[in-house]
């Protein structure tokens, strides 16, 4: 499977907008399946420039969705510990 990078599909999708030509076209032009064309303009028209965040980035809603998933699951943690302990010296203390 062929990778592009964010260069690359905003040159695809800014051709398309530019020229007046059917998506197909410029996707036979470029060496690409139109399904593939037609989600990259679909995801530039949502999100525009900010549409290809690039390999290994994340949209900033993704990044900060991961980001509380992290901290929810260490509170979860420490929250299990926190009744053990307290478990532990509630049954000490009788």
């Amino acid at each position: 499977m062929k990778t592009f990078d964010k260069e690359y599909k905003l040159m695809a999708v800014k051709r398309v907008k530019e020229s007046g030509k059917p998506v197909a076209e410029v996707a036979r032009e470029l060496d690409l399946n139109t399904n593939t064309l037609h989600g990259w303009m679909s995801k530039f028209g949502k999100n525009g420039e900010d549409a290809f965040p690039g390999s290994g980035n994340l949209h900033s809603a993704d990044e900060e969705l991961r980001k509380l998933r992290k901290e929810m699951l260490d509170l979860k943690e420490e929250n299990a510990i926190l009744k053990k302990a307290a478990a532990y010296f509630a049954k000490n203390q009788k």
